[in-house]
């Protein structure tokens, strides 16, 4: 997800209001005025007082020249720059970009600029600084940033197995998100291989739709999070980032507001996917779904040999959540 921040230097209330409103990550203050927008509500603060501090957290530097982008670049990966351009030019953008490759903002003056940055050589930056004194750019260009989400490449995937298994612990992901039809979450048994499982958006006779829930898997399943990492779904917990996934692949970043793990009857799906095989335990029940190649939502439980349903797959293997180059077997 891309970042954004606002720049409320001199200090105005309505704008740090605006920005809290519009859920940006983080508002540039004059120094000492943390404690004044925190009355407001919760959010990230930059300034020498604030969560995140100039010199420490962050580096601020005007690009004039190749000597300031040489600076920029030599700035510690880890650490946040960001860049404001003294002659408004891509060139020095496109270098950084290929030089430095992440923990980039800069800053803009309009949603068109931040539209531009942020897509600038597909990848884009990670973010932009917003400078203006316009409660309704503010809000037009969360609107923009907000909705750049990473793409994931989902695949056919042939079912081989699907069978009954006994009782087990099952995770069940309450988000803050209402999700639409043939969006869900990508769960798998490993690392290498998942399933899209559909989110209960679809009424039955038996029980009225929780579009903001997934019944995800058994508890020791990852799910494929923000940023490429995986998280176990025992793990989650509420307030944590996860990734809702739709049947073109598109995403959004939603949070968790509850994970329930309860005991229920299990159930074994096994697929194969480009030669790799994808599998996973679901609760045993009818309205626990996955997503054919159409993007229409099919029972688990009605699941054949032969079908096809969507997946995922990933090449590398991991170590607490983070893709490494190395050898790795799970079965």
């Amino acid at each position: 997800m891309k970042r954004l921040w606002v720049n409320v230097v001199p200090y105005k209330k309505e704008i740090a209001i605006a920005a809290l409103e519009s859920g940006v990550e983080a508002v540039v203050l004059p120094d000492g005025q943390s404690d004044t927008v925190r009355q407001f509500g919760k959010i990230k603060t930059v300034e020498k007082d604030g969560d995140i501090k100039p010199g420490i957290g962050v580096e601020f530097i005007d690009i004039a020249g190749k000597d300031d982008e040489d600076k920029a670049a030599a700035v510690p990966a880890d650490k946040t720059v960001v860049l404001r351009m003294l002659d408004w030019t891509i060139i020095p953008i496109e270098n950084l970009l290929a030089r430095r490759g992440k923990n980039i903002i800069v800053q803009v003056e309009n949603s068109e600029q931040a539209k531009l940055m942020t897509e600038i050589l597909e990848k884009g930056v990670d973010g932009v600084l917003l400078n203006t004194a316009n409660v309704n750019e503010i809000k037009k260009t969360a609107e923009i940033v907000q909705s750049i989400t990473e793409k994931v490449t989902l695949v056919e995937a042939t079912v081989t197995t699907a069978k009954q298994l006994g009782m087990g612990d099952r995770s069940c992901l309450d988000t803050c998100t209402q999700m639409t039809l043939g969006e869900g979450m990508l769960v798998g048994n490993t690392a290498s291989g998942f399933f899209l499982v559909h989110s209960e958006s679809i009424d039955n006779p038996y029980v009225a739709s929780r579009p903001f829930r997934v019944n995800a898997g058994a508890v020791h399943a990852y799910t494929l999070t923000p940023g490429g990492k995986t998280k176990y779904l025992a793990d989650l917990k509420a307030g944590d980032e996860v990734m809702l996934v739709n049947s073109e692949g598109k995403t959004q970043t939603a949070y968790l507001g509850r994970n329930k793990i309860e005991k229920r009857p299990m159930m074994l799906i096994e697929a194969e996917a480009e030669g790799q095989p994808v599998s996973l335990v679901l609760q045993n029940a009818e309205t626990i779904r996955l997503v054919d190649p159409e993007g229409k939502a099919i029972s688990a439980t009605s699941l054949r040999p032969g079908d096809k349903v969507l997946g995922h797959i990933e090449k590398a293997g991991r170590h607490f959540g983070m893709q490494v180059d190395e050898t790795l077997i799970e079965r």
